[in-house]
């Protein structure tokens, strides 16, 4: 894949990100893939793996959106900087809703092979998120 068909998987990427479409999912990310999230002690695998972070994302803050804002594309490779944006509106990780919003960044390391995904390190602003709700001090 050259650079601008990378960009283009990427906002396709987006789109299922934001829409937790399971058919995008399955056709975007590799059924082997491997995604490494803070939030999970082991990597999680395949479309479903990844849908996990999206749904316990959306439980948590039902509005939440991820926004592209930059990227770098090098040889089946992709660094990119998201702008995430919620309401805490359910519960997230073990705390009660509490109705704040939040706005943070988050950094992705993506791998693509045959025009899929093949793995993600995932390293968002837990610290900022967390912060921005009322649920650790600043």
């Amino acid at each position: 894949m050259n650079n601008s068909e990378e960009k283009q998987l990427l906002f396709a990427f987006e789109t299922m990100i934001n829409t937790a479409d399971e058919a995008l999912a399955e056709k975007l990310i590799a059924p082997n893939a491997i995604f490494y999230a803070p939030t999970q002690s082991e990597p999680l695998v395949g479309p479903k793996g990844y849908l996990t972070i999206v749904h316990m994302m959306r439980s948590a803050f039902s509005d939440v959106t991820w926004h592209l804002e930059d990227c770098v594309t090098e040889l089946g490779k992709i660094a990119v900087c998201w702008t995430c944006t919620g309401t805490h509106d359910g519960d997230f990780m073990g705390q009660a809703a509490t109705g704040k919003k939040f706005k943070v960044r988050c950094m992705n390391f993506y791998q693509i092979k045959n025009s899929q995904f093949v793995s993600d390190t995932g390293c968002p602003d837990i610290f900022g998120i967390l912060m921005q709700i009322g649920l650790m001090p600043v």
